[in-house]
């Protein structure tokens, strides 16, 4: 399963000062995770680094903006990433391809 998150203006009523929080917009949401490995490995300037390429499948009517954090709870874990982009829609599912999330940008 998993969460959807977003960082979104959140104004305190008491204070009323408005400021960006993170936002859990989602939860228990039904999912599949799909881990391919993109190359063996990748070289960069100081080492060299393997690449995988994270892809999450969920129902065609879920809303997950690109940007969002992904909290996901697969085989006793939890894992975060980030929307990485626009996902695949397909009539029976979207794709979306993750990336490890770092922060909010």
């Amino acid at each position: 399963t998993c969460s959807i998150v977003e960082y979104q203006d959140v104004t305190n009523p008491t204070t009323k000062i408005t400021r960006q929080e993170a936002v859990t917009i989602a939860t228990d949401i039904p999912c599949k995770l799909s881990f391919e490995k993109l190359n063996a490995v990748v070289q960069t300037d100081t080492a060299a680094a393997m690449a995988q390429g994270v892809k999450l499948f969920v129902a065609p009517d879920v809303e997950i903006k690109s940007g969002s954090k992904i909290v996901v709870t697969w085989m006793g874990e939890t894992l975060e990433f980030a929307c990485s982009g626009q996902p695949a829609i397909y009539p029976t599912h979207k794709e979306i391809m993750l990336e490890l999330f770092k922060g909010w940008a």
